[in-house]
């Protein structure tokens, strides 16, 4: 099966993949949520090259997970905002990223602080209802009939 072919499949999962999977996508989100906005940054912190940059740009603009806004008109430059559906792939960086602070790293090399108490934050999965944290084990995922 191709990459391409994942955003067909009846999976939430793979059709989210197929956005996110390619191995920049999530540095340049990395980068937004960091503040950064203009492509010139994107370019000299990850070393990409114009056009793997502009192919992933384009993507995550068509997708609406950055708006493309127009900040100078002589000669035209844009910058890149994230939107609210891109906000929400922010805890997904934070899974991966604590995955990775976990596994990868001796020492984390970023902490999460949470502005309201000032403290580190360790983001969790909670229950909806009961507002407990949850793990896979205590998870039960009931499907659709042409779920993949």
């Amino acid at each position: 099966m191709k990459h391409d072919d994942l955003q067909e499949l009846y999976c939430s999962v793979a059709r989210t993949w197929s956005v996110i999977g390619e191995r920049w996508t999530m540095m340049i989100l990395r980068e937004c949520f960091r503040g950064e906005r203009r492509y010139d940054h994107f370019r000299a912190k990850l070393g990409l090259g114009s056009n793997v940059l502009n192919d992933r740009l384009r993507v995550l603009v068509d997708e609406g997970i950055l708006d493309r806004v127009r900040y100078q008109d002589h000669p035209p430059r844009y910058e890149y905002r994230i939107t609210g559906k891109g906000a929400d792939l922010y805890p997904v960086l934070v899974a991966l990223m604590s995955w990775g602070d976990k596994y990868k790293n001796d020492v984390p090399p970023v902490r999460l602080i949470h502005r309201a108490c000032g403290h580190e934050a360790d983001p969790q999965l909670t229950c909806a209802h009961c507002a407990k944290p949850v793990s896979w084990r205590e998870m039960t995922a009931e499907f659709e009939p042409d779920a993949w």
